[in-house]
């Protein structure tokens, strides 16, 4: 088994009951069940309850709790709608009898319609940039012994940043750094044809360092130990049709942080330049004063 299987199984919810279904979990080192992957999990359960035909376009989700990562998740689905070209699904995922997370859904069949798209970036190709998990193990001896052998574990993802950032070194806090990120990635192996199996391991990776981006201006590294960070809704809206197993780079800003909250949002492009999703994401961002003594 490879850690690509891994995922794919991960992705891969046990049917219970009519539209009740439960899923595992992986440990990313944070302590706490990977926002992407309840995510992933839950646009499944709703998936399942479609028509093939249909695919998803608009996915929401809420983050309401903190998951467990030792405990399993169950993702109930409630279907309000199906429609001639629209169906609409509700699931909320619960753990230890609470409600961790809501999602809603929309899926749409196939229309021809009016196309246009932004233009992506000039941006390097991927063929001749590191992959981050080759930067992270380059420095492996300056991570903490609790973490190390998790962070530097294979990864199912090939994230290869444009310009990478070191998550535990306090970036440079000037008016000229913007809150942006650019980084390409694709699955490490080649997966079945399945348009939802696509579309779930992009919403699996799309909140993957995603709210960050509000933090590149600020002076402040992700793995600071002052700071606490969490996402608390997270959307994307599938446009056009994509292989996570191809390059996909994934473009992303923050034009707004207050109040203790972050927005962010981003763009996915083929490698051809074809724009085929969109996200955004408001997360938590506290940064804790330290304790006296």
């Amino acid at each position: 088994m490879t850690v690509v299987h891994d995922l794919l199984a991960l992705l891969d919810l046990e049917p219970l009951e009519h539209n009740i279904y439960r899923g595992n979990n992986r440990d990313l080192g944070t302590g706490r069940v990977f926002g992407g992957q309840v995510f992933a999990q839950a646009l499944v359960a709703a998936r399942r309850t479609v028509p093939s035909e249909r695919d998803a376009h608009s996915v929401h989700g809420y983050f309401l709790r903190e998951g467990d990562f030792r405990a399993p998740i169950v993702y109930f689905v409630d279907r309000p709608r199906d429609g001639r070209s629209f169906t609409s699904r509700r699931v909320t995922a619960i753990q230890h009898g609470e409600a961790i997370f809501h999602l809603s859904a929309s899926f749409h069949i196939e229309e021809p319609g009016l196309d246009h798209q932004a233009v992506m970036p000039d941006v390097p190709s991927p063929e001749g940039l590191p992959s981050e998990l080759e930067l992270i193990r380059a420095r492996a001896d300056q991570i903490a012994e609790p973490l190390r052998s998790i962070v530097t574990q294979e990864r199912p993802i090939d994230i290869r940043p444009i310009t990478p950032a070191d998550p535990y070194a306090r970036p440079d806090k000037r008016a000229e750094v913007t809150a942006q990120r650019q980084l390409w990635f694709r699955l490490a192996e080649r997966i079945p044809d399945t348009p939802m199996l696509h579309q779930a391991v992009l919403a699996y990776a799309s909140d993957y360092g995603f709210l960050p981006t509000a933090l590149l201006p600020h002076g402040v590294a992700f793995r600071d130990p002052k700071l606490f960070i969490a996402s608390l809704d997270h959307t994307v809206w599938f446009h056009r049709p994509f292989r996570a197993d191809e390059w996909l780079l994934y473009v992303s800003d923050s034009p707004s942080a207050f109040g203790a909250r972050g927005f962010v949002r981003g763009q996915v492009f083929r490698q051809d330049g074809t724009m085929v999703a969109s996200m955004a994401q408001e997360g938590l961002i506290r940064l804790r004063e330290p304790r006296d003594g």
